[in-house]
């Protein structure tokens, strides 16, 4: 499992906070940094998902995760302008999508979202490493970050809403009915959902080929450290076969030579 260092934790929050202080202004930055310091101790150290063969499951992975998502945000958001798409919506309404879009992952006014799973049956077998906080109203992901937002007096705009909302795409199945609407009057006004959903599911399988990149070298690692050791054991060996009688060999091996 990926450990990210202190220096590490704090290095991509203050990135965050930055982020967010040069992106948003007025009475709206200061809605925000409020809230960013009242959640700034379960910020900071909250992972992006509970299983660790999932998208960052570690301390600090939800931080890394959304500034992940508004970085590839802008650049899908560019590559589609460039071919033509129809943007009205400015970036600062796509990177506020991006940086709240899993905001409920981080927990309410009373708790955490996540915790450190104390079962190592859990752990090891399915790879739970984090288990969901139960002593807190269930809510999805997306209702909570709405309800933080609101709570905080956040205001966003429609198509802020309507991004944030969907950036899951249809695999929270509450938008199908925002992606499937084809007709005229049902349709997405707005590209803004489709840019986010693409950068979040980018983000989140590049992710995880950094895990499973991670996992097999460590395997590789294992796998090496042992090799060594039996050629090490094998080399011994043929040292005392070639180097000894057999009766010699048997009796240093067997504790019985004086």
């Amino acid at each position: 499992m990926t450990q990210l260092t202190q220096d590490q934790l704090v290095g991509n929050y203050q990135k965050l906070r930055r982020l967010v202080n040069d992106t948003f202004s007025g009475e709206r930055l200061e809605r925000l940094n409020e809230m960013y310091d009242t959640l700034e101790d379960r910020m900071i150290v909250a992972p992006a998902s509970g299983k660790e063969h999932y998208h960052n499951a570690f301390v600090g992975g939800y931080v890394e995760h959304v500034l992940h998502v508004a970085s590839l945000a802008l650049k899908i958001n560019k590559l589609w302008k460039d071919n033509g798409a129809h943007i009205n919506y400015t970036n600062e309404e796509l990177v506020f999508a991006a940086l709240h879009h899993d905001l409920g992952k981080v927990g309410d006014l009373e708790g955490e979202y996540y915790s450190p799973n104390d079962s190592d049956w859990h752990r090891k077998n399915q790879g739970l490493i984090f288990k969901h906080n139960d002593e807190i109203q269930y809510m999805t992901v997306t209702d909570r970050a709405i309800f933080l937002l609101n709570h905080f007096g956040v205001k966003m705009s429609k198509w802020e809403y309507i991004g944030l909302k969907l950036t899951d795409g249809m695999y929270e199945e509450a938008n199908k009915s925002y992606y499937t609407g084809y007709i005229h009057a049902t349709r997405l006004r707005s590209n803004i959902a489709y840019v986010l959903h693409q950068a979040d599911m980018m983000a989140t399988h590049l992710e995880y080929d950094k895990w499973e990149q991670g996992e097999e070298q460590s395997k590789q690692e294992v796998s090496k450290k042992v090799s060594n050791i039996k050629q090490a054991v094998n080399t011994e060996v043929e040292t005392k076969l070639t180097g000894d009688s057999p009766k010699d060999l048997f009796e240093e091996l067997f504790g019985e030579k004086k």
